[in-house]
């Protein structure tokens, strides 16, 4: 304590010698900008009271203030900007599960409305919205020139009413218009099924309900299975899944890594960064795993697949992420309002940050685009189908095989069906179950 008190003293002293020949013009620097601020807020004040005294029509003070503050706001990056106090209640509600809408995650690019990705199940989803997707009109209106939450607000409307998007799609020639009923939008945030013997995690967003549902949903598969010792390995979809809470995204995480860190957050003051680490436990008993992603994973989705994928947990299979890297905080404001400001950026164990970059697949898998619908399916001719030993007239049956034998092969035979099947309807889907069946046999050649 004592050498720290001299040290200390030492430097007060240097300190004195250093300020009486810096003093004067560092004090005039901050007064100067000072000086600067309160000019700029003067500014501010004057052009406010022109445009309410002046302007051709009378104003709404109100709106005008809260596009002022917008304005700042938005000028700092794509993820900031104020909510008002519906838009406010109207995010309230949607981390919870259930809002009305369209079901698209949106970001803003280049004046025009970017869609993120379509929610499962939604009414934009089944109207065929893609990850990536540009939204350059709402109802014949350019939103060109309006902020993220003016157009939001555009898209809005009563459940049930007819809203028409005009769309611009990388590789179609033109923009296109797009006809989607407005429908109340409930999120199951994730499922679990089974194919064959490997359990699909679908997690579609980050709200409360995220860690619930997927744990309860794998229990309940593996059961469904016979047991863990049944199940060969499990796929996380996370593909067109925009993100949401940390906390959620670091429940997941946690879910199947039994030790070390998951993300870090770093803002602008040192003392402001954070650390998350996983606690012992993993709800797959260490079961091979694949993360599945695209262009539509971001935020909470690339925290999770970060994580997993740089303490080697996963496989992580697809096209690039999104590379939303930042963290915004929500800060309450009078008038009940907020700001959504963002505070902090995120890195994975390994320390990189994916802010614009995206995390790259371990393996990239490109979804096959599907080939246009012909009028009429022509049924393949006779000679055009595949043959074998067993289809010739008067073939010889195999002696070698037992009825149970014959059994467990027509099974098998039946499995490589679904399969097949499957790579038609999911083929990065079938991609990841194919990886874990091959990891499940090299396991039991050992």
């Amino acid at each position: 304590m004592r050498k720290f008190l001299m040290a200390a003293l030492g430097g007060t002293v240097a300190g004195v010698v250093l300020t009486t020949q810096v003093a004067g013009p560092l004090v005039a620097q901050e007064a100067g900008k000072s000086s600067t601020v309160y000019e700029q807020l003067d500014l501010f004040g004057d052009i406010f009271e022109r445009i309410r005294s002046q302007y051709v029509e009378p104003v709404d003070e109100g709106k005008l203030i809260e596009a002022a503050i917008n304005g700042m706001l938005t000028s700092l990056d794509p993820h900031s900007s104020y909510l008002a106090a519906d838009a406010f209640a109207d995010m309230r509600v949607q981390t919870r599960g259930e809002f009305g809408g369209l079901g698209i995650e949106v970001t803003q690019e280049e004046g025009f409305i970017k869609v993120v990705s379509p929610i499962d199940g939604t009414p934009a989803a089944e109207a065929g919205i893609q990850a990536g997707d540009f939204i350059t009109h709402v109802d014949g209106e350019s939103v060109l020139g309006l902020t993220l939450d003016q157009a939001v607000d555009k898209m809005r409307g009563p459940v049930g009413s007819e809203i028409i998007i005009t769309v611009a799609r990388e590789g179609t020639d033109e923009p296109f218009d797009v006809s989607i009923i407005r429908d109340t939008i409930k999120l199951t945030a994730a499922r679990a099924r089974l194919e064959g013997n490997t359990v699909v995690l679908r997690v579609t967003t980050f709200n409360d309900q995220t860690y619930d549902n997927m744990a309860d949903g794998l229990k309940k598969s593996v059961a469904d299975a016979g047991g863990i010792d049944k199940v060969n390995g499990f796929v996380l979809d996370l593909r067109n899944n925009p993100g949401g809470l940390l906390t959620q995204a670091i429940a997941v995480s946690d879910a199947f890594l039994d030790k070390g860190e998951i993300v870090s957050t770093r803002g602008r003051n040192p003392q402001d960064s954070e650390r998350f680490n996983a606690e012992p436990g993993d709800l797959t008993e260490g079961k091979p795993m694949v993360v599945l992603i695209n262009g539509g994973s971001a935020s909470a989705s690339e925290i999770v697949t970060g994580a997993l994928q740089d303490h080697r947990r996963a496989i992580v299979v697809g096209t690039k992420s999104f590379g939303k890297g930042s963290v915004q905080t929500v800060i309450p404001l009078r008038g009940e309002g907020a700001m959504r400001l963002t505070t902090a950026r995120y890195y994975t164990p390994s320390g990189r940050s994916i802010q614009a970059l995206g995390i790259s697949p371990d393996i990239v898998v490109e979804q096959p685009k599907p080939a246009p619908a012909t009028e009429e399916e022509e049924p393949a001719s006779a000679a055009s189908r595949s043959r074998s030993e067993a289809d010739l007239r008067g073939a010889i049956t195999n002696d070698t095989m037992t009825e149970d034998e014959k059994r467990v092969w027509e099974e098998e035979q039946t499995k490589a069906e679904e399969s097949a099947k499957l790579r038609l309807e999911d083929y990065q889907l079938a991609y990841a179950i194919d990886i874990l069946k091959g990891l499940s046999a090299i396991a039991a050649a050992e």
